[in-house]
C-alpha cells in the first residue's frame, strides 16, 4: 500500500521537484479510523506530504506550485511544498504539526530531509500553538452545530447529524484538539496517536449528548488559557533558526 501511495503521490509532483516526508494525518494518525466496512463509517484516509523543488527552481522567478490535493477512493491526500510547510509550522497549525509527532508506522516515506524536519521539530514548539489550537477548536465548536448538512459533507454524515442533532465528527475534533493543546502547553510535544482513542470514538458515535460535549469543551478552553498562562515555552520560535533549517534543506536538493 505505500509503495502504491508514493506512486500516486510522486505522479501529481510538479517538475524540478521531489518527496520529502509523506505520513497519515486525521483518524488514522490519532487511532480513531473506522472502517468503510462499518455502515457508520464516514472517514477517509488522511495524508499529508512535503515535497520540496530543486536549488535552482528557488533562484529563479518561476512561480513555485504550493499545494496539491489530490482525491482518489477513500485517499485523501495534501501536500505542501516545504515553505509553504514552514510558515504552517511557525503558526502552530494543528494538522501540519502533527506531522512531525507521528508514531513510527504512521509515517509512509521518509527521505534523510524528512528525517532533517523531525528530528529539528522542537524548533517549532511554542506557547504560540495555543492561539492556533484553541482557534481551529472555536472553528469545530461553531460547525458542531451551525453547519449542519453543508455541501462539504457525505451522505452518511449527513444522516448522523439529523440522527444525533449535532456534527459528532466536528464534536471529537473539538475536544481532542482542545486536549493536546494542553499537552503541548504542559509538555511541549505532540501526542498524536491518541490514548484517549476510545473516549473520542464514544463522541464520534454520538454517544454524548450536545450538553456533554459542550460541557467538557467549556472546561478544556478554561485548562487550555491556564496551561497558557503557566506553559514554561517560548513566546514564539526562532526564525532564524528555521530559516537555516529551511536553507539547509533546499542546499541538499
Amino acid at each position: 500500500m505505500s509503495e502504491q501511495i508514493k506512486k500516486l503521490i510522486v505522479d501529481k509532483l510538479p517538475n524540478n521537484s521531489s518527496l520529502i516526508l509523506v505520513g497519515y494525518r486525521g483518524s488514522i494518525a490519532h487511532g480513531m479510523y473506522v472502517p468503510k466496512s462499518n455502515p457508520n463509517s464516514i472517514d477517509d484516509k488522511d495524508i499529508m506530504g512535503i515535497y520540496a523543488f530543486s536549488q535552482e527552481s528557488y533562484l529563479g522567478i518561476e512561480k513555485l506550485k504550493e499545494t496539491i490535493e489530490i482525491k482518489e477512493g477513500e485517499l485523501d491526500v495534501v501536500l505542501y511544498e516545504l515553505k509553504k510547510l514552514l510558515h504552517l509550522l511557525i503558526k502552530g497549525n494543528p494538522n501540519v504539526l502533527s506531522l512531525l509527532w507521528l508514531e513510527p508506522t504512521h509515517y509512509i516515506y521518509i527521505t534523510p530531509e524528512g528525517q532533517t524536519l523531525i528530528d529539528n521539530r522542537e524548533l517549532f514548539v511554542s506557547k504560540q500553538v495555543y492561539h492556533s489550537f484553541s482557534g481551529y477548536a472555536y472553528g469545530q465548536l461553531h460547525r458542531m452545530t451551525h453547519a449542519a448538512c453543508q455541501g462539504y459533507m457525505g451522505e452518511k454524515r449527513k444522516q448522523l447529524v439529523e440522527k444525533f442533532g449535532y456534527d459528532t465528527k466536528n464534536a471529537a475534533h473539538l475536544i481532542r484538539l482542545l486536549r493536546m493543546a494542553i499537552e503541548f502547553l504542559n509538555e511541549g510535544r505532540l501526542y498524536v496517536q491518541r490514548p484517549d482513542a476510545q473516549n473520542l470514538l464514544e463522541i464520534k458515535r454520538g454517544e454524548w449528548t450536545l450538553e456533554q460535549v459542550k460541557k467538557e469543551a467549556d472546561r478544556l478552553f478554561i485548562l487550555a488559557n491556564e496551561a497558557y498562562t503557566k506553559s514554561y515555552l517560548k513566546n514564539d520560535v526562532d526564525f532564524n533558526k528555521i530559516n537555516d533549517l529551511c536553507h539547509q534543506i533546499i542546499e541538499r536538493k
